[in-house]
């Protein structure tokens, strides 16, 4: 098995040690951030190719001890019995450090926009997408993130048309991303008489926060338009001419935000709203050109692909892309998402894992 070489990484973490002794280092907030944790990688990584040369290095002594004539019964023994241990661990070592000397993304650390959008389905999609929303809340929360709301459309059954919210804290994106795509839910309605199962969808979008230097927005391209807030927000809502609408005109994307009281407040979060989509199109237009290459990824992370099936009269629900199956459904909708989540991350692992490998049997 070849070992790869560090010498690259090494050199990366001179760089940065040297960068981070400036004095005006920490003057850039973010940028010291992201550099801090690319320092951290770093070291891990330097640390578990140190771990790979030394099992490599064991697996070799041993191996040469039992090819050797002169080697006794016991130590013989002793030598099989680290091999069965010491062989599985260089494999497991391997395959770490590959990884880690994948690129990360950089978006996975940032937090996430969640855009929740009732589909076919009529009323019950609309209440699916209240549930789906809740799921999400509640799963943050146990992860100690925050959800801040965004915008929302009530509907007259008590569910969403639409809503969006933020959540922040550490590695939303990285957790979350694969959510994006259609969700079907099947089950029987409250006001279906002859308890057919009736089938509806929602669409999850989920976009990394985006910072002003990610996407340039001149005021000029900007249509923003104000109006009275209506819906079941409140008589301070509705008395003052709160909500907030922008059309970005070189795209025509539309946004809307009436959750705050405060005009300014809900043009802000319009504008963070405008921002993740506009970073997410400008992503979008680059992964184009790389389309062969992101066929190894689990699905396209597409709006309009079918990732998921909400089955409740079975209790399951299965991820299409990964053949993920379970029967707990009722936990799943209180937020109990970890083990399909880890699944997603695993899925995606060996699909890096499986492109290294191609790459490197190809020679390039």
């Amino acid at each position: 098995m070849d070992i790869p070489p560090i010498e690259p990484f090494k050199k990366r973490l001179a760089e940065i040690d040297a960068l981070m002794a400036e004095p005006d280092f920490y003057s850039n907030q973010r940028r010291a951030a992201e550099l801090g944790r690319e320092y951290q990688n770093l070291n891990e990584l330097i640390g578990l190719h140190a771990k790979l040369k030394h099992t490599a290095g064991s697996i070799a002594e041993n191996e040469a001890l039992l090819a050797d004539s002169k080697t006794d019964a016991d130590l013989r023994g002793l030598a099989e019995e680290e091999l069965v241990t010491l062989r599985p661990e260089l494999l497991k070592l391997h395959e770490q450090v590959l990884l880690s000397m994948l690129p990360p993304d950089p978006a996975d650390a940032r937090n996430t926009i969640v855009e929740i959008r009732a589909g076919a389905g009529g009323d019950e999609a609309s209440l699916f997408a209240a549930e789906m929303s809740r799921m999400y809340s509640r799963y943050a929360e146990t992860h100690g993130w925050t959800v801040e709301p965004l915008d929302s459309s009530p509907s007259e059954a008590g569910g969403y048309k639409d809503i969006t919210f933020l959540i922040s804290g550490d590695d939303v994106y990285r957790t979350l991303k694969w959510e994006s795509g259609v969700h079907r839910v099947q089950r029987v309605p409250a006001t279906e008489a002859n308890g057919r199962i009736h089938t509806s969808t929602v669409t999850v979008a989920v976009l990394p926060e985006a910072q002003e230097v990610d996407v340039q927005i001149s005021p000029e391209e900007l249509e923003i338009t104000v109006a009275r807030a209506s819906g079941p927000g409140g008589q301070g809502v509705n008395t003052t001419d709160s909500a907030v609408q922008i059309i970005h005109k070189p795209t025509g994307l539309i946004v809307k935000c009436a959750d705050e009281r405060s005009q300014l407040k809900n043009k802000a979060k319009a504008l963070k709203v405008l921002r993740a989509r506009l970073l997410e199109r400008k992503q979008d237009e680059e992964a184009a050109k790389y389309s062969a290459q992101r066929k190894a990824q689990i699905g396209t992370g597409d709006r309009s692909e079918r990732i998921r099936t909400y089955n409740f009269p079975q209790s399951r629900l299965t991820d299409h892309r990964i053949g993920f199956s379970a029967h707990n459904l009722p936990n799943i909708m209180e937020g109990q998402i970890d083990d399909l989540l880890v699944a997603l991350a695993e899925a995606e692992k060996a699909e890096k894992l499986k492109a290294l490998a191609e790459k490197a049997g190809g020679g390039g």
